[in-house]
């Protein structure tokens, strides 16, 4: 085919691309935790093991800057006054 008959079909391709995918959204029906009961509860496990895991990294790295403010004061001590 010749590129001059093709180009003024990209429009037309994509306004109807854009169309197809609009129609698709309000056919398909949004899934929600009403239709799953199980996916309400999953959610809240999930949400309870993430905090868990927050408060652990929150002491891991409490942690961490008090071994690291140790080590940098044993280290001075190590060295003794400047002169």
């Amino acid at each position: 085919m010749d590129p001059s008959v093709l180009g003024p079909l990209i429009p037309i391709v994509a306004i109807l691309a854009v169309a197809g995918i609009k129609i698709a959204r309000i056919v398909t029906p949004v899934r929600g935790p009403s239709q799953d009961p199980q996916l309400g509860s999953r959610l809240d496990a999930l949400e309870d093991e993430v905090g868990i895991l927050r408060r652990e990294l929150e002491e891991t790295n409490e942690r961490l800057d008090f071994t690291e403010r140790l080590l940098a004061q044993h280290r001075t001590d190590r060295l003794g006054p400047s002169t």
